[in-house]
């Protein structure tokens, strides 16, 4: 038989292992789900000519739409108001660019801004350099 010492124990330590199990059962989904917003912005920034981080109702935006529109260019879009995990892609545009504002643009894996950035980079021939870079 058991002393009551014993069962207080293995009570004890069942309480502990199911602690941990719960505890660093659930880190790695949370882990997980950080990484793949992370992940995510970091394929679409690499594996596109031209990523642009938008929302659908922003002026500059529709401008630095407007613009790559007119340059035969099409972009790979992310709106950002049409998806759940907007705001989490914000946070990671905040940590890899500094800024949490749209749109935030990307040309052959490299940030060129904003749409005023856009604008200065067509009419001093930047665009066209980076455009350029394969």
């Amino acid at each position: 038989m058991m002393s009551r010492k014993n069962a207080l124990m293995k009570l004890n330590l069942a309480s502990i292992g199911l602690a941990m199990v719960l505890v660093l059962g659930n880190a790695p989904k949370v882990a997980l789900a950080a990484n793949s917003v992370s992940a995510f912005v970091q394929n679409s920034i690499y594996s596109n000519k031209i990523t642009v981080f938008s929302k659908s109702y922003c002026p500059y935006c529709l401008r630095t739409k407007r613009i790559f529109s007119e340059l035969n260019e099409q972009p790979f879009v992310v709106e950002l108001d049409h998806r759940e995990d907007g705001n989490q892609i914000q946070d990671v545009l905040l940590d890899l660019v500094g800024r949490r504002t749209v749109p935030q643009i990307f040309v052959n894996g490299k940030h060129i801004g904003g749409s005023d950035d856009l604008q200065n980079a067509v009419e001093n021939g930047e665009l066209q350099k980076h455009l350029s870079k394969v």
